[in-house]
């Protein structure tokens, strides 16, 4: 009985034994912490508190789903007459005169019969391009005895008004125009043009309640060409995210109180025959709490709970086909992709700012945006979030909450992971689920981010014991790498080793110049404080950039990039190390002057390749080290630097493997102990900081060098003469002078290859 009693102790409990008071406790605050940790969940999910970054979540989540399920086919119901950068140049700059747009909506609808035609453009200025306002002005000045000078105005008038002319091409056909309205308007933004008329009753509420958008002004179109459009609609966006995407675009907005429908919209109605719009609203009591839905005749389009649609993207740019203006305008556009179709008239040219951010691409066109929503209200393929999904998440957030918090602190570490790693699923799986088969976009980034977050919580709970053994690895570790890639280590251990094995690697090499003169001339001590004021920074560079210190060479540093943990980018973290270490010496120099020591200047060589890397050494001592031609090489090309009178010297695989740098080539060399000739270059800087007169200088110099190895050498001597002038301080340009003259004198057998053999190290 003891015994079992004592089994009991150090097992689990018997029935009727409580759990000790210290275990209590413990478990007590971890579950109080666990609930807490989801009041923020539940505030945010009520709308009491908004938490940005969940927003932007759940607008990411979006984006995924939205991404991973677009039908990517084309809609050849909605054609685009682009006005493109070829019809710019073929009729000329924006804004076009009014009685082109007027032939080329004459020519839509009685060359190639649209059903509709849509504009994504406003019109509110008059068109003053003919000098009609002009000749006018003369008739009432210098000519108004003029008899004959009023008889050819009032000839050529109803030519000249093109706004007139454009207006006449509208009459009786179905063209929808575009406008905007404006959020807030500011001194200097006045309200102009005329809107069309309002969409009348749609509800049986007063419109003033409705929570769409209500802007304070608009830009409209001149009154003659409204009148004698179908209709209007605006293109505006004002519910853009916070990140500038568009995600959903409002089909209402409210002015004066009064609708107004969105451009794709109004032209949606324009090819239906114009059906009648109507609201459905969702009531609570007698309060009405928010927008479901907006009817066009027996189509139901949902919306949530500002009137706004998600809008249905297809795919990326080139859901529907384009046809550009200039061919439209000359009859050579294809009748068959135009026929009985809507229009949609608007811009891709990037000079005329119609382009946006979408959840499928990051710059696209404003006017398909407008076809996506037409083509989702002709098919019914809209996306909904109602309002009622804030009670959903609410709801979804407490019962995570509180299965989690009651179930997670009581089950071992492998059960833990399997519970939640099928919560995760249940919920991506239903999420996934509503929005295929039912169209409904649910919350999914806050309950993921809370099952996330409680999952961490536990863990750490529970294995808090285990970072003891870490810092035991970090230890052990620590002798061979940057303590930074210590935590990247402990997540991925399997992929750490330090066998030898073979693999792709940049090496750094970098030693000070004249460093023995230096230390000539100090004192121990002295020497010492020198040489760690200059190895630290190096160093923590080095480390910053994911490297691995090799070694100390006295005043030489080792590193390498790509192992003990595998880097793809392991050329180009070495390379913006190099330069910053180039930077730092910079730097250093004003606090080295204040010591009283010599300023110090450095050379690098870099030099990616195969390498042999592991733990090396004997049975007294053993270091993670590199070895291998492509190592020899990297401390070649360190010690040209001197020769060329350069700062840094990468290889030819380094260049290709980082060619966002632009790069002076140096030369073709072959270094001592090796056969095959490499090229080597000096990094000038990133791409994107070179300015135009040292990529001009760099052409040049490349020019140069192809006479040069062509053996032109007046050609590449007259080159770098005029290099030589402009940059003095170039040893370069005087150095291939100096080979010029001398194979002048020399010239190179037939076979040479333009390849210079260095016999030093």
């Amino acid at each position: 009985m003891v015994a079992e009693n004592r089994k009991d102790a150090v097992g689990v409990p018997c029935a009727g034994m409580r759990p000790a008071p210290k275990v209590l406790q413990q478990r007590t605050v971890r579950i109080l912490i666990s609930l807490a940790l989801v009041v923020p969940f539940l505030l945010h999910a009520a709308g009491t508190v908004r938490f940005a970054f969940i927003d932007q979540l759940e607008n990411l989540a979006y984006d995924a789903r939205l991404n991973l399920t677009l039908p990517a086919t084309q809609d050849n119901r909605v054609v685009i007459v682009d006005i493109d950068e070829a019809s710019l140049s073929a009729i000329g700059r924006w804004p076009w005169p009014r009685d082109t747009l007027a032939t080329i909506v004459d020519q839509l609808f009685k060359r190639y019969n649209v059903r509709a035609v849509g504009f994504d453009v406003v019109f509110a200025e008059r068109d003053e391009s003919s000098g009609l306002d002009v000749l006018r002005r003369l008739a009432a000045g210098p000519f108004a005895d003029s008899e004959r000078f009023h008889e050819q105005l009032r000839r050529l008038t109803p030519k000249l008004d093109r706004d007139r002319v454009f207006a006449h091409s509208l009459d009786d056909r179905n063209v929808v125009l575009g406008y905007f309205f404006r959020k807030e308007v500011q001194q200097g933004d006045p309200t102009s043009g005329t809107l069309p008329s309002p969409l009348g009753t749609v509800t049986d509420m007063h419109v003033d309640e409705l929570p769409v958008p209500a802007p304070d002004g608009y830009g409209a179109n001149l009154e003659l060409l409204q009148q004698s459009a179908a209709g209007a609609g605006f293109f505006d966006n004002p519910l853009v995210s916070s990140d500038g995407t568009f995600r959903r675009v409002p089909l209402v907005q409210r002015y004066d109180g009064h609708l107004y429908e969105l451009l794709a919209l109004a032209t949606a109605r324009a090819a239906l025959g114009w059906p009648p719009v109507r609201m459905e609203v969702a009531r609570e009591g007698s309060d009405y709490r928010a927008l479901e839905a907006v009817r066009l005749g027996d189509r139901r389009i949902p919306v949530d709970r500002n009137g706004a649609v998600l809008v249905p993207y297809r795919g990326r740019q080139g859901s529907f086909p384009y046809v550009s203006a200039k061919d439209v305008l000359d009859g050579s556009a294809d009748p068959s992709v135009l026929e009985d179709r809507i229009v949609l008239i608007g811009a891709t040219a990037a000079g005329l700012l119609d382009l946006r951010t979408t959840p499928v691409q990051n710059v696209y066109p404003g006017v398909e945006v407008h076809a996506n929503v037409i083509s989702g209200i002709l098919d019914g393929r809209i996306k909904q979030r109602p309002a009622y999904l804030l009670g959903y998440e609410f709801l979804l957030i407490a019962l995570i909450g509180l299965l989690m918090t009651g179930l997670l602190p009581f089950l071992s570490p492998i059960w833990l992971s399997l519970a939640t790693l099928a919560l995760s699923v249940v919920v991506i799986g239903g999420n996934l689920l509503a929005w295929s088969m039912g169209d409904l976009v649910l919350p999914l980034a806050s309950p993921l981010l809370l099952i996330a977050l409680l999952f961490v919580y536990h863990v750490a709970w529970g294995f808090f014991v285990e970072t003891r053994g870490k810092r035991q690895l970090a230890r052990l570790f620590g002798q061979y790498i940057p303590p930074e890639l210590v935590d990247e280590m402990d997540k991925a251990p399997e992929e750490v080793s330090l066998a030898g094995e073979s693999r792709e690697m940049t090496v750094l090499f970098s030693d000070v110049r004249g460093f023995t003169n230096i230390s000539e001339n100090l004192e121990p001590e002295e020497l010492t404080r020198l040489m760690n004021a200059f190895l630290t920074p190096m160093t923590r560079i080095i480390h910053q950039h994911r490297g691995t210190i090799d070694k100390y060479m006295g005043d030489a540093i080792m590193a390498f990039w790509g192992a003990p943990l595998d880097d793809p980018e392991h050329a180009r973290h070495a390379v913006f190390a190099a330069r910053d270490m180039l930077a730092t010496m910079a730097e250093l120099t004003p606090q080295f002057e204040r010591e009283g020591w010599p300023r110090l200047s450095i050379g690098v060589g870099l030099n990616t390749g195969i390498m042999n890397v592991g733990n090396m050494g004997s049975e007294f001592r053993m270091a993670y080290t590199a070895l291998g031609d492509a190592v020899n090489l990297g401390s070649r090309l360190e010690g040209l630097t001197r020769t060329y009178d350069v700062d840094l010297i990468v290889s030819e695989t380094t260049r290709h493997e980082v060619p966002e740098f632009e790069y002076r080539e140096i030369d073709v060399v072959r270094v001592k102990g090796k056969d095959r000739p490499v090229t080597i270059f000096e990094p000038i800087a990133p791409v994107d900081e070179v300015d135009r007169d040292t990529r001009k200088m760099l052409k040049r110099y490349h020019g140069a060098l192809e006479h040069y190895r062509r053996r032109d050498w007046d050609a590449a001597e007259m080159e770098l003469f005029s290099l030589s002038r402009e940059y003095p301080d170039t040893y370069l340009y005087r150095m291939y002078l100096d080979r010029i003259m001398y194979f002048r004198n020399h010239p190179p057998p037939d076979d040479w290859d333009g390849v210079f053999t260095h016999h030093l190290k």
